[in-house]
């Protein structure tokens, strides 16, 4: 597949829809260079995926039963807003570990949800379940080539916003935001995939040679809790950099982000950046780096109730 000429065209279909997110450039206390940071926790509901969302409604036809997602939280309240925004009705199964701040946003989107007890694998089982007898079309949450194509739009409007750095570093999930990252870079720059250390599905699927389940804990595991890597990830992810990072040293980067900028981005957002900031990955003396600040939705919202 023409990843660049997909992540083109998804481009242009979805402008006017998804936001155009800020960068900027960041001196993070302990680190003795600067840092260019891409703040796409401020995207329409909190994270990059409404950029999938959006352009899997506006390049496919949606039936009139509507459509049904999956998620961990963030994907589920992506669909659901682009769903609500171009008027189709939404069916979004999340897990109880979700968390109440993230199933609140999915509610006030108005869509049809349901919790189910957990993890992500289980309301995928019944996502599937609920497309099978209604005929809605599915979101995926990550390993499909029109969220794929959508997630690397968030990579081509950076480069044209003037990125700057040779290494860009990305947290993974599911691997759809960093398969939209490889498909844009196609090699021209170096991109290195951060995971926690207990949620890891790309680093154990390369060690191993093909996608493999992995368990799923931590404190990021409502957004980077993929029991497997997608397909369309593994098959472009082949001979990549791929670190792992400890809870404790997310949990540090988030309070560098807060200390710093007064940025607030839930574990998964400060998981690129902890690959930094714990010495996981060291730049070489002349590599500039840069990091995606990918999702938000902070659990419990500290400004809920």
């Amino acid at each position: 597949m023409n990843w660049k000429s997909e992540i083109s065209a998804a481009a242009e279909r979805i402008n006017g829809y998804a936001q155009v997110t800020p960068v900027i450039e960041s001196r993070v206390p302990g680190l003795d260079y600067p840092v260019e940071m891409k703040l796409e926790h401020m995207q329409h509901t909190g994270s990059f995926k409404a950029r999938g969302a959006f352009n899997t409604l506006l390049s496919l036809d949606v039936p009139e039963a509507g459509v049904v997602a999956a998620s961990g939280g963030n994907h589920g309240a992506a669909a659901a807003y682009a769903a609500q925004t171009l008027g189709y009705p939404a069916k979004i199964f999340v897990p109880d570990l979700a968390g109440p701040s993230k199933i609140a946003l999915i509610e006030q989107t108005g869509a049809d949800l349901t919790v189910v007890q957990g993890e992500y694998a289980n309301a995928l089982s019944e996502a599937k379940a609920h497309e099978a007898a209604t005929g809605a079309m599915q979101i995926h949450a990550y390993d499909a080539p029109a969220t794929v194509a959508g997630q690397g739009t968030c990579f081509a409007e950076w480069e044209a916003q003037g990125l700057q750095a040779d290494t860009i570093l990305v947290a993974v999930g599911g691997g759809g935001l960093i398969a939209g990252a490889l498909g844009w870079f196609d090699g021209t720059r170096k991109v290195v995939a951060v995971e926690p250390e207990t949620s890891c599905a790309l680093n154990a699927a390369l060690q191993a040679g093909e996608p493999v389940d992995v368990s799923v804990s931590g404190i990021a595991a409502n957004a980077l809790g993929a029991r497997r890597i997608g397909g369309i990830c593994f098959d472009l992810a082949q001979g990549m950099t791929s670190v792992l990072v400890s809870d404790e040293a997310i949990a540090d980067a988030q309070k560098a982000l807060w200390q710093t900028h007064r940025i607030l981005v839930e574990p998964a957002g400060a998981t690129a950046l902890a690959a930094l900031t714990s010495g996981v990955y060291k730049p070489e003396p002349d590599e500039r780096a840069a990091v995606l600040l990918c999702g938000g939705n902070i659990t419990p919202d500290p400004l809920m109730g």
